[in-house]
């Protein structure tokens, strides 16, 4: 399994839309928005060398170093099978 943390979500949006409409956005609309972009590419991608596989945006899950915790919320945000 492998575990993917996007730590730069409203930079991002903020390059790509600009700083006043990114402040006008909450940051966890930020966050699912770029997590569904990448992935996006990342099925994309996995699906052209011919990988199947899960992939699954998942809120209450948090990874600092090489702890990984869980929040008492944990929810799936998104699931795709490719």
């Amino acid at each position: 399994m492998i575990v993917l943390k996007i730590s730069n979500a409203s930079e991002v949006v903020a390059a790509k839309v600009g700083r006043f409409l990114e402040r006008l956005t909450p940051d966890s609309v930020d966050q699912a928005a770029v997590e569904d972009q990448v992935i996006n590419k990342l099925i994309e991608n996995l699906a052209a060398e011919g990988l199947k596989g899960e992939i699954a945006a998942i809120n209450g899950l948090d990874l600092e170093g090489s702890d990984l915790s869980f929040h008492k919320e944990l929810k799936v945000r998104k699931h795709t099978i490719f």
